[in-house]
């Protein structure tokens, strides 16, 4: 047991174990996640911003529901910011994912569950490694180990006392809950040997993504993976806290005895696997068989655990926090399984269907950028209007002259209209036309503005060279008008 595994150099800071595993549990699923999101087509580089959300999320409300139901464990507000040694519940992440998930995802338009398809498996692979600092830590432990334990078994699940010149008391979370329970002699240096619940939690964690990745090869609809995970974690983790003892866990009664309460529970969990995930198997005896032995735990725990007839009334029942919320995850899990896979035998293509999912910052851009366009054209149309006012005659044609004028502009704007009318023509000719065509027409095209172009230009010329002469006439005719007169 290794609670702090080194001190910075230089600097009275440690490091602990759990904080670290804590960490890399978040590498291994910013890995996995988007891993197997690019595997699935999806957004990825959306998703990564949604997994840093979530972990986020996670962490806060992992801390919260922590704080929550251990409200004697806090002495002011800066115990509640100390979690580089422990002191996370993780149902409580899950939950804070979830949510940050789905206000994340809502927010840019994309819906929850094949997100939560490629998450799960990197939930549970983060399960793995926390679990391990949990370990190291020394909290999350079980229940004393019977005399007949095995030896490996008992040393693996037995926790020291830190140091000895801390003094009797002060240790391991296992430690310092037997010696204060009087459980420990005075001199004792390590715990009694306990169910080292953190390991199985570990290797619940290992074998969920062994489960999820061979889910993902039979996968019949968006959402089933994650709805597997929510379900087989339920169950196990419900099971897991049958032998977890430490007290931070958080106990809710229920007013049951434990005879009617634990088998009322595995029926629950029975019932949510007969009509949802037993359909998995194939259709008749098989199917049938499998929906049976789902009760048979409910069964077996009230015959085992009911109290004889002379027996005094029990205690009424408890359950942890994780254990409520694990029986309620797994309920909806069944009945979610049941609607989606009820759909995806109707419509097995949409059930796989991925959304063509549309950035809406994307369109943000794209109007910005078209207002930027549309004021620019405002400015350019402003401008030349300002430079047609400014401009002014600078010789009075003759009314002879104004007319031939404007029968030649007239003409000229019926050939313009003219070949606009042909040119438009000759591009829905063309458009039913090769590519190497429309090139050439494209060409022909551009070379004929540009004649037009210097036609027009031409033309000016000649106008503005017409006008000086006919006023260098008018201005002689002047002069010798005024010779003769």
């Amino acid at each position: 047991m290794h609670p702090v595994l080194f001190h910075l150099p230089g600097l009275d800071f440690p490091v602990f174990s759990y904080g670290v595993m804590l960490g890399l549990s978040f590498v291994v699923g910013w890995y996995v996640t988007l891993g197997l999101a690019e595997r699935d087509g999806l957004p990825k580089e959306m998703l990564a911003t949604c997994f840093v959300v979530t972990a986020i999320s996670a962490l806060v409300f992992s801390r919260l529901l922590f704080v929550v139901t251990n409200p004697d464990s806090f002495h002011g507000i800066g115990d509640v910011f100390a979690v580089r040694s422990g002191g996370m519940v993780a149902y409580g992440g899950f939950l804070g994912g979830f949510i940050g998930s789905v206000g994340y995802l809502r927010w840019k338009g994309y819906p929850l569950l094949p997100w939560a398809d490629v998450a799960v498996p990197a939930l549970a692979a983060g399960l793995f490694v926390t679990r391990i600092g949990c370990y190291l830590n020394g909290c999350d432990f079980g229940k004393p180990l019977g005399p007949d334990a095995p030896g490996w078994l008992a040393k693996a699940g037995t926790f020291p006392q830190w140091d000895k010149a801390m003094g009797a008391g002060d240790g391991s979370p296992a430690y310092v809950q037997h010696f204060n329970a009087h459980m420990l002699a005075p001199d004792a240096t390590t715990s009694l040997a306990v169910h080292p619940t953190q390991l199985y939690e570990s290797f619940v964690g290992l074998s969920l993504v062994v489960l999820l990745l061979l889910a993902r090869r039979r996968q019949r609809f968006r959402g089933q993976i994650f709805l597997t995970f929510a379900f087989a974690y339920g169950v196990a983790r419900f099971l897991l806290e049958i032998w977890r003892d430490d007290l931070e866990r958080g106990d809710l009664a229920t007013g049951l005895p434990p005879h009617v309460l634990f088998p009322l529970c595995y029926a629950i969990f029975g019932g949510a696997f007969a009509i949802g995930f037993a359909h998995l198997a194939p259709k008749g005896i098989v199917r049938r068989v499998l929906q049976a032995l789902a009760f048979v735990p409910a069964i077996y725990a009230y015959v085992t655990m009911r109290p004889g007839a002379f027996v005094m009334a029990e205690a009424p029942g408890h359950l942890s926090t994780s254990q409520f919320i694990g029986l309620l995850s797994a309920a909806a899990a069944g009945l979610g399984f049941m609607v989606l896979y009820r759909a995806a035998l109707l419509h097995p293509e949409a059930a796989m269907a991925l959304p063509q999912w549309d950035d809406p910052s994307d369109h943000e851009d794209e109007d910005e950028d078209e207002d930027e366009i549309k004021k620019r054209s405002d400015k350019t149309a402003s401008r030349k209007t300002s430079a047609k006012k400014i401009e002014k005659p600078t010789s009075k044609a003759s009314p002879d002259e104004t007319d031939a004028k404007d029968e030649d502009a007239k003409d000229e704007d019926a050939k313009d209209e003219d070949a606009k009318a042909k040119a438009s023509t000759d591009r829905a000719d063309e458009s039913t036309r090769p590519t190497k065509a429309k090139v050439e027409t494209k060409k022909k095209l551009k070379n004929a503005s540009k004649d037009d172009a210097a036609t027009s230009k031409k033309a000016s010329k000649d106008d503005a060279a017409t006008s000086k002469e006919t006023s260098k006439d008018e201005s002689n005719e002047t002069s010798a008008t005024e010779d003769e007169a």
